[in-house]
C-alpha cells in the first residue's frame, strides 16, 4: 500500500487506517518487518517499554476490541529528513465494561510521537502519552 516517503504522510496512514478500524494484518504494509513501537511510562502502561511488529499488530487488535472509535486530531506535525514529529490529542471511547473502564468513558492522552520511515513503511515510534485522569462516569 505505502509507498508514502513523506514520514508526516506515513505517520497520518496509521492514525487514519486505526480510526477507521483496522487492525492487525490490515495494519501490516505500513510498516516495515523489523518495526518497534517504543511506548515511554504513562498511566496505562507505567514501565512503558518497545515491542516488534508482531506486538503492534496484536496491540491493535486489543485495542479495537476495547474501543468503540477512537480519533487522533493533529495539532503539529513537521518532517525533519526521515522523522516526523507530532503533537497530537488521542480520544478513544470505551466500547464495553473491561478492567477499571466503563462502556462510554472517553479517554484522552496528548502525545508526542516521533516516527521514523524507511522505504515509505514505518520503522520506528515512539511516543509520550500522557493520558488526562480517568473518569468512570464517561
Amino acid at each position: 500500500m505505502s509507498d508514502v516517503a513523506d514520514p508526516v504522510a506515513a505517520a497520518r496512514a496509521l492514525h487514519a487506517a486505526l480510526e477507521a478500524g483496522l487492525h492487525g494484518d490490515r495494519l501490516a504494509e505500513l510498516f516495515t518487518a523489523d518495526a518497534t513501537t517504543t511506548e515511554r511510562p504513562n498511566a496505562i502502561n507505567p514501565r512503558g517499554g518497545t515491542i516488534g511488529l508482531a506486538e503492534i499488530l496484536r496491540g491493535s487488535t486489543a485495542g479495537a476490541g476495547l474501543l468503540a472509535r477512537q480519533r487522533y486530531d493533529v495539532h503539529d506535525a513537521f518532517a525533519h529528513g526521515d522523522l516526523a514529529v507530532i503533537r497530537l490529542t488521542w480520544t478513544g471511547e470505551i466500547a464495553a465494561d473491561r478492567g477499571p473502564f466503563r462502556a462510554g468513558q472517553v479517554l484522552t492522552a496528548h502525545i508526542a510521537q516521533f516516527v521514523r520511515v524507511r522505504d515509505g513503511r514505518i520503522a520506528s515510534i515512539e511516543t509520550y502519552d500522557c493520558y488526562e485522569p480517568f473518569d468512570a462516569a464517561g
